[in-house]
């Protein structure tokens, strides 16, 4: 991590599946320029990893904690991550895990 670039780590519990949630953390992370993913988890939450400029990265932050129109966001948990785990350049949907 560098002053002005974070990776972190997301665990989304709430009604956070079945609401299009997934979609809109990839749109969201679009429009902030973020590298990274996002996938449902078996267990009823969504994980993501998130990776750019530090100010955009609170930025998602901040709006997973609301999420989409239809989302009922219970916690949202958040850890550092290395920036090997954002993967390639942009941002997508993993498989569920």
């Amino acid at each position: 991590m560098t002053p002005d670039r974070r990776t972190v780590r997301l665990y989304i519990t709430g009604r956070v599946q079945g609401v299009g949630y997934r979609i809109w953390c990839v749109r969201e992370a679009e429009r902030l320029g973020l590298d990274g993913w996002v996938r449902n988890r078996r267990d009823g939450s969504v994980e993501a990893v998130a990776h750019g400029a530090t100010a955009a990265v609170g930025e998602f932050v901040e709006a997973c904690r609301h999420g989409p129109a239809g989302a009922a966001v219970q916690e949202v948990h958040v850890s550092d991550a290395d920036t090997m785990e954002a993967g390639p350049h942009g941002f997508r949907e993993a498989p569920t895990a």
